[in-house]
């Protein structure tokens, strides 16, 4: 968020989309850019963009591929849009990186629904270092460490970078130790609505865990409770 404007970057072959998404987003308040391509979107990928609409098949580089070009800079919110609405097409894409996806056609309302959301979450996590300055906000698990304030996880001087929705998920395990979270209880608690996919979640996971040095064979940070759920143990 810049000068208290949103900005949000849209990206899709087919101009009509971009037309429509531009004229819904921009009477909602929001400032918009739109591209074409995936190409378009890396070049244009700049801090005060708040999140990224991006189409999966476009022509040049795919919005997988874009998704995984601005990771490597940016943890800011992207949602996929996409005819594609197999269960393995959702896993490819919050692997890229998405932090959620959406089925081609969609509701007008349901896509604002869902950008409020992560809006909306997204403020949360820049407005926490105001909220709680004036008190040591984190939590300790293993040798790492959760900094609420910073939104970071810490091993010794060690900064391991997350999503906004990967730390989100992380902050809520280990905000309640020993407790078993199901993929929905999870899901509602990120999404705040009822679960859509709960290979969303599972590719969180193993997200999660692969940043932090965890095993999934044998995790030591983030356990699994086999047909119940996940949960941290200390």
């Amino acid at each position: 968020m810049k000068n208290n404007k949103t900005y949000i970057l849209v990206a899709d072959d087919e101009k009509e989309i971009r037309d429509i998404l531009k004229l819904l987003l921009e009477g909602e308040g929001y400032e918009v850019r739109t591209v074409a391509d995936g190409h378009a979107v890396v070049e244009a990928a700049a801090p005060e963009i708040d999140l990224y609409i991006l189409d999966v098949n476009m022509p040049g580089m795919t919005g997988f591929v874009a998704t995984m070009e601005l990771r490597k800079k940016y943890d800011t919110p992207i949602i996929f849009l996409t005819a594609y609405s197999g269960e393995m097409d959702k896993v490819m894409g919050f692997s890229a990186g998405a932090d959620d996806y959406v089925v081609k056609p969609f509701s007008n309302m349901e896509l604002l629904m869902r950008i409020k959301a992560i809006l909306r979450r997204r403020e949360k996590i820049a407005d926490a270092p105001v909220l709680c300055a004036e008190r040591k906000n984190q939590i300790a698990f293993g040798d790492l460490l959760l900094d609420l304030d910073n939104q970071s996880v810490l091993r010794g001087e060690e900064v391991i970078s997350l999503t906004g929705t990967e730390f989100k998920i992380l902050e809520l395990l280990v905000s309640h130790k020993k407790k078993v979270y199901s993929l929905d209880n999870i899901y509602q608690s990120i999404w705040e609505e009822e679960a859509v996919a709960d290979s969303a979640i599972m590719v969180h996971i193993k997200n999660i865990r692969k940043k932090i040095g965890d095993d999934s064979r044998n995790p030591r940070y983030i356990k699994t409770a086999w047909g119940k759920g996940y949960y941290v143990e200390a």
